[in-house]
Order: C-alpha cells, then sequence, then structure tokens
C-alpha cells in the first residue's frame, strides 16, 4: 500500500519546522484518525515514534507515518497548510469523508460501496 496522504509544501515545510523545535532524536510525524470528534472521527497528527507496521513517506528529509488502519480513511487525502489569520493552519482534503464539521477537524466517513 502506497503512503495515503499527500503532503504540500508549506505543510511539509510547517512540519520539518514542528519537528525541529519539539521532536527528539528518531521521532516523526503521525498522522491518522481516531474515533470521536463532533462527526464520528478526529483527525490526527501528532509527533511520535514510529511502528512496525507503518506506513513511512520521507518529503524533503521528512518523516512522515500512518498506521494502516488509518490509512483506509486517509486514502487519497491532501494534507494542505495555509497562514491565513482567519481560518489558519493545517487542513485535511478528504475525498473519504461524507462531511466534516465546521472546524475541519473531524469528519464522518463515506459508507463503503456495494461490491
Amino acid at each position: 500500500m502506497s503512503f495515503p496522504v499527500m503532503i504540500g509544501s508549506k505543510a511539509a515545510e510547517q512540519l520539518k519546522n514542528l519537528l525541529a523545535r519539539k521532536g527528539d532524536a528518531g521521532t516523526v510525524v503521525r498522522l491518522g484518525v481516531k474515533g470521536g470528534g463532533c462527526s464520528g472521527f478526529e483527525y490526527v497528527m501528532k509527533i511520535d515514534a514510529p511502528r512496525d507496521r507503518d506506513l513511512t513517506l520521507v518529503v524533503d528529509g521528512l518523516t512522515v507515518v500512518c498506521d494502516p488502519k488509518s490509512a483506509k480513511f486517509l486514502e487519497g487525502s491532501e494534507l494542505e497548510y495555509t497562514g491565513n489569520l482567519m481560518s489558519g493552519g493545517f487542513s485535511f482534503i478528504n475525498p473519504n469523508a461524507e462531511r466534516a464539521c465546521g472546524c475541519g477537524t473531524s469528519f464522518t466517513p463515506r459508507a463503503p460501496s456495494p461490491d
């Protein structure tokens, strides 16, 4: 399985800065999802240690990981960063989200299509 999330250049730059300030040797940026939030699933982005089963992406010296379970919900997504004062920060553009909460931190996944 390929890495599920495309990382935009501005997002990669911001993640590298974050990791340089807050990370320790051997830490990476973890992207994922967990149950919760106002729409059912919440996006996760944190500094963490890599795990054996993680999917890994290296972008301009930045290592980003995602667990296989989260990858199913994030497949085809993009992580972007905008410096806008009103709605700035990181945002996921997720084609698997049927709907998202107003703040963009949680989503309801689309129901799988019957095969």
